[in-house]
């Protein structure tokens, strides 16, 4: 159950279980509460995503598709390869497009959750290094 508490943080649906079937393509500790599944009627899934404090996914593409993301709570980054790092804080919103590599997490010092709608096929890619990670931190905090 949702206390009034938790909106006022940005929790606007449970954060799920530990994200154990997505593991391997993260760095730390997320979770995944899978909202709307693709079928026949929808071609999109929709899931509440939340990342520890440091935790961010691999580089990845979506092909023949699109990722939405919609910020709930916390802060995060988001990078597309190329492109310096944003700052993401709750009503932020971020449209990836078919074929573009990028990646997103929390930011060292805070949780962050989005909600991500997903179109496509993932292609899960190398991991984001620290060195790469600390310097889009620094990049995004420049940003605002």
């Amino acid at each position: 159950m949702i206390m009034n508490e938790d909106v006022k943080k940005g929790i606007i649906f449970n954060r799920g279980n530990k994200n154990e079937a997505y593991a391997q393509y993260f760095t730390g500790q997320s979770y995944l509460n899978g909202l709307i599944a693709p079928n026949k009627e929808v071609n999109v899934s929709v899931g509440n995503v939340t990342f520890e404090p440091g935790c961010r996914n691999n580089w990845h593409i979506h092909h023949d598709g699109y990722q939405l993301l919609l910020v709930t709570g916390g802060e995060g980054l988001y990078q597309e390869e190329g492109q310096p790092a944003r700052l993401l804080k709750p009503g932020d919103t971020v449209t990836t497009h078919d074929g573009i590599k990028h990646w997103h997490g929390a930011t060292p010092n805070s949780w962050f959750s989005h909600i991500s709608i997903t179109a496509g096929t993932p292609e899960w890619l190398e991991p984001v290094s620290d060195e790469q990670f600390q310097e889009a931190f620094k990049e995004g905090k420049d940003e605002k």
